[in-house]
């Protein structure tokens, strides 16, 4: 079974989804400090020096002990945002990637 393992895992396509999960997991790190540390900035003072993150509808306020309840449609703006920007750079990703394959020629 340890033998079987070891076969599985040195296949390329393991080792190909590992990379993948773990440059993908920094690149996520990346987006999200872009959108926030960036982004969210610039679009707060275009919006009147709101702070973009901290948007919300308050449908019942705290009372005591007990929490507001809120829609935080900002923060769900921003993460729409880092969406976008992950979603725009696989699709750059792949049409390069589609364009390299093409351009190669056929193997037989």
């Amino acid at each position: 079974m340890l033998q079987e393992f070891k076969v599985f895992i040195a296949k390329g396509n393991v080792l190909d989804l590992a990379v993948g999960v773990v440059i993908g997991a920094a690149f996520g790190k990346i987006t999200t400090s872009l959108v926030e540390d960036i982004i969210n900035p610039v679009l707060g003072l275009l919006i009147g020096g709101v702070d973009f993150t901290q948007l919300k509808i308050v449908l019942k306020e705290a009372v005591g002990e007990t929490p507001e309840v809120a829609i935080k449609y900002g923060n769900f703006i921003q993460v729409l945002i880092q969406f976008m920007i992950i979603a725009w750079v696989i699709f750059l990703v792949v049409k390069l990637a589609n364009r390299l394959r093409l351009s190669q020629p056929a193997k037989e």
